[in-house]
């Protein structure tokens, strides 16, 4: 029998993650047969997320006698911490949902185990992409069960008020348009460059299609200084001169309502949510809405990731877990955990069915989406070029001289690595 669902969202839960944390955590729960999940808020309705997981317990427990789950609901917040934490200390959860970024961290410090047994006979059902994402020197280290995606997002009313009648795909267009939507009072393109900005829906999506790479390809260097990287902060910096990107772009982080994109001020933003464009219909009225694919200049790309289940190195119970990524790989769980989270499916032979107003041009940007190159260091590397990209922004250096500061201090983080 399960033990229940538990959502540590509260100061006692959290007490109790903590005392978990301290007993039995990583020893696959208190039992040879238990499986514990960590699990995150993926979807947003706290009491739909608590049934979705309570659900799923009684599911698998009934589908695989002998074992038991246990999902626990852990918060957002200070996440990585908490699971370094606890990996450190070998009392981990048995299973945890991870991002791409987090597998080589962790796999660096030896742990996560692989996980292909969990995707046996049914690997070329996934997306390369999110496959790709989660696999290290050929080893998969975490199973996709859901798949996120950004695209570019318009507003039609500002459009009109220039005169654009065709809302821009390219950067050249961009450029083109912006002294148009100048003249009617509006500024072109939203942009995010504060330090607590990820750069995954900022800078890199530009990097990336401008065909660069943040690091080089043995992971061992920094090139987004490379020609590439200069055309995309170039790109940025010339628009923001120009007074086509805002000048609030410097204190902007990736929150829509509080950007002048949620206000109505700016004509486009390239790094939008599904959740930004319903926000859009509910403020804008749903015939200002126009939901387009990704930008493109030399690549067309827009950022997205795989959500993963990974396997800790150190779990009791490695064969029920692994039954536990297959039961939640199989399409009857990608469908109804899209269904319930909006996301879409990492499969390519599930199409999660939604009644979404744009969940098709959502669908259709998916083929685009790209989670970024693994890195260890991928998170510090970004608090090395923030401020630099600030510091172009403001004139206090070109862009090449502000990505090459970047790129020194990046270099030297990743050779204290090796």
């Amino acid at each position: 029998m399960t033990t229940g669902f538990k959502r540590a969202t509260t100061p006692l839960a959290l007490l109790a993650a903590a005392a978990l944390l301290a007993g039995c955590g990583g020893d696959g729960g208190n039992g040879p047969n238990d499986v514990t999940v960590w699990m995150y808020p993926v979807i947003a309705d706290p009491k739909a997320n608590s049934a979705y997981w309570e659900r799923i317990e009684k599911d698998f427990e009934a589908a695989t006698p002998g074992t038991t789950v246990t999902i626990e609901e852990q918060p957002w917040e200070n996440r990585d911490e908490k699971l370094a934490t606890a990996f450190g200390s070998g009392k981990g959860p048995d299973v945890v949902l991870l991002n791409p970024d987090q597998v080589p961290q962790y796999l660096a410090g030896g742990a996560l185990q692989p996980v292909d047994k969990a995707v046996e006979g049914i690997k070329e059902s996934f997306l390369p992409n999110a496959l790709d994402a989660l696999t290290h020197d050929g080893r998969l280290y975490a199973v996709p069960i859901y798949h996120t995606v950004t695209t570019t997002l318009y507003n039609k009313r500002l459009l009109d008020r220039a005169g654009i009648d065709k809302p821009p795909a390219t950067w050249d267009e961009v450029r083109a348009a912006a002294p148009k939507l100048k003249a009617a009072g509006v500024a072109t393109l939203d942009y995010s460059a504060s330090n607590e900005a990820t750069l995954n829906l900022n800078f890199y999506p530009l990097l990336w299609q401008a065909g660069g790479s943040v690091f080089s390809e043995d992971g061992k260097k920094a090139a987004f200084n490379g020609p590439e990287g200069v055309a995309a902060l170039t790109f940025v910096t010339d628009l923001y001169k120009a007074g086509a990107v805002p000048k609030s772009a410097l204190t902007n982080t990736n929150i829509f309502a509080d950007h002048p994109m949620g206000e109505q001020q700016v004509a486009m933003a390239f790094s939008s949510t599904s959740a930004d464009a319903d926000l859009a219909r509910k403020t804008w009225g749903a015939g200002n809405v126009v939901v387009g694919k990704p930008l493109r200049d030399a690549e067309q790309v827009s950022f997205g990731v795989p959500g993963g289940l990974g396997l800790s190195a150190k779990a009791r119970n490695t064969a029920g877990a692994q039954k536990f990524l297959a039961y939640m790989a199989a399409p009857e769980r990608i469908r109804s955990l899209g269904e319930a989270s909006g996301f879409l499916s990492p499969r390519t032979d599930v199409t999660v069915p939604s009644d979404a107003p744009y969940a098709k041009q959502f669908q259709e940007a998916l083929p685009y989406a790209y989670p970024g190159e693994p890195s260890p260091v991928a998170r510090q590397v970004m608090s090395l070029i923030a401020p630099e990209i600030q510091a172009a922004l403001t004139g206090r250096k070109s862009p090449k001289e502000a990505l090459d500061a970047a790129a020194a201090q990046a270099d030297d983080l990743l050779a204290r690595q090796r």
